[in-house]
């Protein structure tokens, strides 16, 4: 004879049921494993379908500062800047912005060489996950390293929501909380927006005084928020020439110093082909030269 005995004699699966499915979840998703940062003098932000997190890197750029030529003033100016946040100074967020290939970027690498062994850490965010900025910034505050979080190559069209959360954070209400975290990005931009010429039909004169109008302010607000502005521009022919011979100079030693002597490495032998290189690609740079030097010793030493 069946009788009712009530819910109370029924089995309770609800709650193995959503332990099993914790445990299958669990499986699928990675686990957010912290950075070491006494091993990784870099890392990057990335955000996965499940988890977004921090990821240190196993190799580093192996361009140091002395590499970079034709950029003193530059190249002073940013060191000085990091050396102060090192020290615990007052330091700006810097925006390193002009010609194609000029090195910004390299610049903002090449200071690990120098300063990873005082405690100085790179962290790159991409402009996709702008929007995690002040995540990311809340992960790295409580570290006792200092940290550049690094923005590549930043531009934005008008329809782009994604500068603004680069905004909010320079305007100091994430950063302040965290004295060990600046900003350093890059862009052939000044002003990272897209500049219009109907952008200035509001403006206009007052008592002398050029007023923008509301497009050119809000464009202008966001570079305004970097308080260090590095510019970069086009090299001359000759100092062209003198990043290729210290680019084929530096591969040779690694590859193999023993040829370093061989004439197809001195500068007159490649000189022309250096020259057709930078015109075939349309910029003279340290990039093309660089480029050039892997190609021409990378053939040399293969033949």
């Amino acid at each position: 004879m069946w009788c009712n005995l009530g819910n109370d004699s029924k089995p309770d699966t609800s709650n193995s049921l959503f332990q099993e499915l914790v445990q299958r979840l669990l499986t699928i998703v990675p686990a957010n494993r912290d950075v070491d940062w006494q091993q990784h003098h870099a890392g990057g932000w990335t955000r996965g379908r499940w988890v977004s997190q921090l990821v240190g890197y196993g190799e580093t750029s192996s361009i140091t500062l002395s590499d970079l030529l034709h950029i003193e003033s530059q190249k002073q100016a940013l060191q000085q800047n990091t050396e102060q946040f090192l020290a615990g100074l007052p330091a700006n967020n810097a925006l390193l912005w002009g010609a194609r290939g000029s090195g910004k970027s390299s610049l903002v690498q090449a200071l690990l060489a120098d300063y990873a062994n005082q405690g100085l850490r790179l962290v790159e965010v991409g402009k996709d996950v702008l929007s995690d900025l002040p995540t990311v910034i809340g992960q790295l505050r409580d570290q006792p390293f200092r940290f550049i979080v690094f923005c590549d190559d930043l531009s934005f069209e008008d329809d782009d929501p994604s500068y603004k959360s680069l905004k909010s954070v320079l305007e100091g209400t994430v950063l302040a909380r965290a004295s060990n975290v600046l900003i350093y990005a890059t862009s052939n931009r000044r002003h990272l927006l897209t500049e219009k010429a109907s952008d200035n039909s509001d403006s206009k004169l007052v008592d002398g005084e050029l007023h923008h109008g509301e497009a050119v302010e809000e464009k202008i607000s966001l570079s305004d928020r970097f308080g260090l502005w590095l510019s970069f521009y086009p090299v001359r022919q000759q100092e062209y020439l003198d990043m290729v011979q210290h680019a084929v100079d530096r591969l040779v030693a690694r590859v193999g110093a023993e040829k370093r002597s061989d004439p197809v490495f001195q500068p007159d032998h490649y000189r022309l082909e250096a020259l057709r290189w930078a015109l075939a690609r349309g910029a003279r740079n340290g990039r093309s030269a660089e480029h050039f030097a892997r190609h021409w010793v990378g053939k040399n030493f293969l033949s």
